[in-house]
């Protein structure tokens, strides 16, 4: 199986161990969720599970575990998987208060992100770690919705200008002070 990291400091083959990550879900000198970078979406990905690692990529089963934070609303989980056995994608999201669906938050990256399904940093540090210590299946340890489960609105059509007029923003990461201000205490 191939691993793939893109996290802060640990970027390129491999995966950190979970103790490595746990700083940016607990904090320490800095509140959880902050990095240098400002970015505020992480990932983890595995190729070739189940011993189709040699397979052409059509055949393979591929998983990736995508990681959008936010330091003071927690963190919203995607886990894709690709099983070229089946040919089939299954793509899951960890289940929030879904009262909260129709709220976003405004990735660094200008994505809206619903906040019903963000969830605390102490449950996703715990589902981080299990698809680490599982090497890449779906963690128990949180609760899951299946992509089909969820409202087409749940992720607005960023090409539609009026749907993303209507978006209701409860924060921008913009908004945040820089992680230099946090450290410097400002």
């Amino acid at each position: 199986m191939i691993k793939n990291s893109y996290f802060e400091d640990f970027r390129g083959p491999g995966w950190p161990t979970p103790e490595q990550l746990k700083q940016y879900f607990f904090g320490g000198p800095l509140p959880p969720w902050t990095f240098a970078s400002r970015n505020d979406t992480w990932g983890l990905e595995a190729k070739g599970l189940y011993g189709t690692e040699a397979l052409p990529d059509i055949d393979r089963v591929d998983v990736h575990l995508t990681i959008g934070g936010h330091s003071l609303k927690g963190v919203m989980i995607q886990y894709r998987k690709w099983d070229g056995r089946i040919r089939k994608a299954q793509v899951w999201y960890s289940k929030g208060d879904l009262s909260q669906r129709l709220r976003f938050l405004k990735s660094g990256h200008g994505t809206p992100l619903s906040l019903g399904l963000f969830i605390p940093f102490d449950a996703a540090w715990g589902a981080v770690k299990d698809f680490i210590e599982s090497d890449g299946e779906l963690p128990k340890s949180i609760v899951w919705i299946h992509a089909d489960d969820l409202a087409a609105d749940t992720f607005p059509d960023m090409g539609d200008r009026e749907a993303m007029k209507k978006i209701q923003y409860v924060i921008h990461m913009s908004e945040l002070p820089s992680w230099t201000s946090i450290w410097r205490g400002k």
